[in-house]
């Protein structure tokens, strides 16, 4: 039976919220344990469903995995199966993260084509050409992509856009490739970072994690290690759209605020008192929030993922605003259920003109995807009822504990 949450209108959210860590990171890191042999512990890890799915991925692929709250630990052996199992990936996108390393490790791999959110399309092309340039041959069959390589070899790549899977399975593929890749135009997010200095950890020679330019000295082999995994930039400016909407007074732990410079900048320009710290921030806003501009972009724009909740402020801010999304195409379909909620909104082509209004008006609707989910709940908190928010198994995929984290800041929120 599928779940849905009662989500009370009019409350004010007041507290301190924790966050843990990247559900953007931690399934890359499990994914890159595949390199070597042995055992490698992982810390901080957010107890959402895509860690067991990745989890089920991994033993499909021979590894021992043993989840225990926070800590991840994974036992890969000295014999690694190419073959990542169809019912296991095609639940999720970051599946797609062990194609990389299996082909470094086992010289070939079969990753069925991964689901995921309804966000619009990603296709593997930048990932292919990546895996091509080093050496490799690819193509799609029978719903999987392969790849094969009797030896994988340094090479320069340019990615046509800054992927951020892409950069990662090149990454992954170039730690054991003989020689140096040079990898230009790549993804300078956070987790990036996070993955690269797992990687550094293990062995790797990675250098210009954070920059578009990565340059890669392939290694023979890699060692097991433990790390702790980044905070979650996206549970965290979740919050922080949540405190600002409904008027409240948040902090976020757990996380670096320069991971959410621009997120937090344009909080600022809607009205809201933003503080940060070393490892956290504080949002305040006094009053209805104002109406700001955003696009989204790769990092370090605005985050795609805060999409829904850039529309969810706009909707109810004093004034005008425009939303431009850049990343996913179809990302827009959490509009239809805003309109639902009774926001004046006009959706042209990549842009979206919402006329911000007092109060939302509650009702039933629907999550297309993880941070859709999130929106809408958000949405509710400051409708003039209850609004029922259905198909919350895809929050469930990426923010841990989302009720009762909201229920302890003041929320009002019931499971179903």
């Amino acid at each position: 039976m599928k779940e849905r949450f009662l989500v009370n209108g009019g409350t004010r959210l007041e507290g301190v919220v924790g966050v843990d860590g990247a559900k953007n990171s931690v399934l890359k890191l499990m994914a890159a344990t595949l390199l070597t042999e042995g055992t490698t512990v992982l810390h901080n890890c957010p107890e959402i469903l895509d860690v067991p799915l990745m989890r089920d991925v991994l033993v499909g692929l021979g590894c021992e995995v043993d989840i225990d709250g926070p800590v991840v630990t994974i036992t890969t052996p000295a014999e690694v199966s190419p073959h990542a199992d169809f019912e296991a990936v095609r639940q999720f996108r970051a599946s797609v993260a062990v194609l990389g390393p299996l082909a470094a490790r086992c010289g070939e791999a079969y990753v069925a084509l991964p689901g995921g959110d309804a966000i619009g399309s990603r296709p593997l092309d930048m990932h292919q050409s990546g895996l091509e340039k080093l050496g490799a041959t690819t193509h799609i069959q029978h719903g999987a992509v392969v790849a094969k390589a009797d030896k994988l070899v340094g090479a320069n790549i340019s990615l046509d856009f800054p992927s951020v899977g892409a950069t990662e399975n090149i990454v992954t593929a170039a730690v054991l490739a003989e020689g140096r890749t040079v990898l230009d135009n790549a993804a300078r997010e956070p987790e990036i970072v996070d993955l690269c200095d797992m990687l550094n950890s293990m062995g790797a020679r990675i250098s210009g994690a954070g920059t578009s330019t990565l340059t890669i000295d392939g290694v023979e082999k890699l060692s097991p290690t433990e790390h702790t995994v980044v905070g979650d930039r996206i549970v965290a400016g979740t919050w922080a759209y949540a405190a600002a909407m409904t008027q409240g007074d948040v902090t976020v732990t757990g996380i670096a605020p320069r991971h959410l410079h621009l997120a937090l900048a344009k909080l600022r320009v809607a009205g809201a008192d933003v503080e940060t710290y070393d490892h956290g921030f504080r949002v305040r806003m006094q009053g209805r929030p104002q109406a700001v501009d955003y696009q989204t972009l790769p990092f370090p724009g605005f985050p795609t993922d805060l999409q829904p909740m850039a529309i969810g402020i706009a909707a109810i801010a004093n004034g005008v605003s425009v939303i431009t999304e850049n990343v996913f195409e179809a990302r827009f379909r959490f509009v239809d259920e805003m309109l639902r909620l009774g926001a004046d909104a006009n959706v042209d082509g990549h842009h979206v003109v919402l006329r911000g209004v007092e109060q939302l008006s509650s009702t039933d609707v629907w999550a297309s995807d993880i941070r859709a989910g999130a929106g809408l709940v958000l949405a509710g908190l400051v409708a003039d009822d209850v609004t029922t928010v259905h198909d919350v198994s895809h929050i469930d995929r990426g923010y841990p504990r989302f009720v009762e984290n909201l229920n302890e800041l003041g929320a009002s929120i019931e499971r179903v």
